[in-house]
């Protein structure tokens, strides 16, 4: 436990922490792999590119800052992250390697500011924190071990089926190489698969969405093409398996992880909106409703830019066809040329009036600008927050303006 003075003084950092706390991850990061290139086979490497795992942390530091006299209002953010770290085998002996760090780059940051009474306060925060993180991790870890099929650490998968989905959306179905049973998942959760391509001096590790509802001997994931943009280069993984992948590629795999999952024991009407390859827990959870509770009232709303890059158009089409509870909708950014949709351009609010009953439960994924706008109308339409519930792809971060 920490004294009542150290916890004084880490409190008292803390609007420092919320001015420089991206400078000081920033300089953590490059000092981290600088001196443990080796670290580089466990980070997303095009996140650190685009500084999105910089932010990521510095708000995890600065929540712990805030909350080190009551770390377990913070449990849920540290469960959400150590169910990342697990899937990524983050292990305990990285923890000290990343705290001498972390402690070196406070101190070039803040300079003469980071005194000697601050910094002897953080080195006996971050050990209780790293300890917090470190318990819940292994608890993570053997329940993924001990679970029906389960594992700990990678496994080898190979490619059984490759199905072009869209113009830049490609499925992939995984089987394991030792032939056995898998684990389990629920709807919403994440596989991560972890490659060396060729040329590439490390390996490359990605979070998959599972894209079909749990219960088959394989797994699912149905991944985009990043193609290099402005400011954004080409997604090493994504490009690999969509160009050098094919039936018989093997593949490893931590077992399933996430917090993002679907609450089957709701009984409230469901709304699904989903944006671009946002559909893939959307189409999971959907599937899920469907077969375990045939009387609950389902609306799945799908944005894409056109018909070429809407993918599972016909699948959901079917799946409406077959069930009367589930009504399902298009919105089409560009629509091309006689493609059909329930509206042209964005998602809005009177749209959602239209067709949303306000005591639904909510589930919705996509880009960040579309779930910041799927969030604001939804709080219009007075949808409280317990009710609404959304998930990056990457890092945690935020939806307010």
């Amino acid at each position: 436990m920490l004294d009542s003075h150290t916890i004084e003084t880490i409190k008292s950092t803390v609007p420092v922490l919320k001015v420089h706390g991206k400078t000081i991850t920033t300089v953590f990061y490059k000092k981290l792999f600088r001196h443990h290139p080796e670290l580089l086979n466990i980070f997303n490497h095009a996140n650190q590119h685009q500084g999105k795992q910089p932010t990521a942390l510095a708000e995890a530091v600065y929540a712990a800052a805030a909350n080190i006299d009551r770390l377990e209002d913070i449990l849920p953010v540290v469960k959400q992250i150590g169910e990342k770290h697990r899937a990524l085998n983050v292990l305990p002996e990285h923890y000290p390697i990343v705290g001498e760090t972390l402690l070196a780059a406070i101190k070039d940051v803040l300079g003469d500011a980071a005194t000697p009474e601050i910094m002897d306060a953080w080195s006996k925060a971050y050990q209780i924190i790293a300890d917090v993180f470190i318990r819940v991790e292994e608890d993570m870890y053997s329940k993924a071990e001990t679970a029906a099929g389960g594992w700990r650490g990678y496994r080898r998968f190979i490619i059984d089926r490759k199905v072009e989905e869209s113009c830049v959306i490609t499925s992939f179905y995984l089987k394991p190489e030792d032939g056995q049973r898998i684990s389990p998942y629920e709807p919403g959760q994440y596989i991560t698969v972890r490659v060396k391509p060729e040329g590439e001096e490390y390996t490359h590790i990605r979070h998959y969405t599972l894209s079909e509802a749990p219960g088959q001997p394989y797994y699912k994931i149905s991944v985009k093409r990043e193609d290099a943009a402005e400011n954004k280069p080409a997604g090493i993984v994504s490009c690999w398996l969509h160009t050098h992948a094919e039936p018989g590629t093997s593949v490893e795999l931590s077992a399933p992880a996430g917090s993002f999952t679907l609450d089957q024991t709701s009984e409230r009407p469901l709304v699904l909106i989903s944006g671009g390859v946002g559909l893939t827990p959307m189409v999971s959870m959907l599937e899920a409703t469907l077969a375990a509770q045939p009387e609950r009232s389902v609306t799945y709303i799908h944005a894409a830019i056109d018909g070429d890059h809407h993918a599972m158009k016909e699948h959901i089409e079917a799946l409406a066809a077959a069930h009367k509870q589930l009504k399902s909708y298009i919105i089409y950014e560009r629509p091309q040329e006689g493609e059909i949709c329930d509206k042209t351009g964005y998602i809005d609010l009177a749209f959602l009036q239209a067709i949303v009953d306000p005591k639904s439960d909510c589930y919705f994924c996509g880009p960040v600008p579309f779930m910041s706008s799927v969030q604001r109308h939804l709080t219009a339409l007075g949808l409280p927050s317990e009710r609404t519930h959304y998930e990056f792809f990457g890092p945690m971060g935020s939806l307010e303006a």
